[in-house]
């Protein structure tokens, strides 16, 4: 299991609501849609290196 830093993170209502409505219409958690936007963003930057799938 990866370790996982954890940090208060404030956000405007209107953007957290927009959020949470994602993420509910994708069954996942708010978090869960956070990390992923995040994640999609470094990758499409080339910000993030590949992860390697374990065997």
């Amino acid at each position: 299991m990866t370790d996982k830093k954890r940090f208060l993170l404030r956000l405007d209502q209107q953007i957290y609501d927009a959020v949470e409505k994602w993420a509910s219409d994708e069954f996942r958690s708010v978090n869960a849609q956070i990390e992923l936007l995040l994640k999609t963003a470094l990758k499409e930057s080339g910000r993030l290196k590949k992860e390697r799938r374990q065997k």
